[in-house]
């Protein structure tokens, strides 16, 4: 937590424009029309959230760290928006079971060992309706960082240089996250590459029903 609430004061990790994936989701939402309560799942500095919550969304969002929790806030009363926040822990969340259409999970699953995101994905899997709906991305194995860092287990890596030093990673592949959401139904899943500075960022992309 203490690393995030440091990490979430540099402006590149709190930005204001949502990411391609949430646009894509939320039109894919409101093509099937009965979605109205969203989750954004580690919602940092509220960038999701807030687009959610403009495109006529009941927005929620969890996070542990309180300077995006605060950010987020700041953002949400500027704009005249409203929306529900909540600090917590991913694997611990404070809903009762099938009370949202859909949850928003990116760049937050795989901040930690392979226990926890199946405890994650349990606990989204517990509080989403009949036929709701996630949007979650993980790190792949052929990114470049992959095997950098001190080693805590089998595909899991401690930062230890850089504004990500001290933050856990776990990086998969499509075998394991297969095996993760078994108890879901897979609509879409799919690699996203680009080189950053001659270096490949790699990560995979879930749609998922239950």
């Amino acid at each position: 937590m203490i690393e995030w609430n440091r990490i979430l004061q540099e402006k590149r990790y709190s930005p204001e424009e949502p990411d391609k994936l949430v646009i894509s989701f939320a039109a894919f939402l409101k093509r099937k029309k009965k979605v109205g309560r969203v989750l954004d799942l580690g919602c940092g500095a509220g960038r999701h959230l807030i687009y959610m919550a403009k495109q006529g969304f009941e927005a929620h969002g969890i996070d542990i760290a309180e300077t995006g929790l605060n950010a987020t806030k700041c953002r949400l009363k500027k704009q005249n928006l409203e929306a529900h926040i909540v600090k917590c822990h991913m694997n611990f969340l404070p809903y009762v079971d099938s009370c949202f259409d859909a949850v928003i999970c990116l760049h937050t699953i795989y901040h930690q060992k392979f226990k926890g995101m199946q405890r994650t994905i349990s606990e989204i899997h517990r509080i989403l309706k009949e036929n709701g709906f996630l949007s979650v991305n993980f790190l792949s194995k052929r990114t470049y960082k992959y095997g950098k860092g001190e080693k805590v287990e089998e595909n899991t890596f401690i930062g230890q240089e850089g504004i990500e030093k001290g933050v856990l990673h776990h990086f998969t592949d499509k075998e394991e996250i297969m095996c993760l959401f078994k108890d879901f139904t897979i609509i879409k899943m799919e690699s996203q590459e680009r080189k950053i500075e001659g270096k490949l960022s790699s990560r995979w992309i879930l749609t998922a029903t239950i």
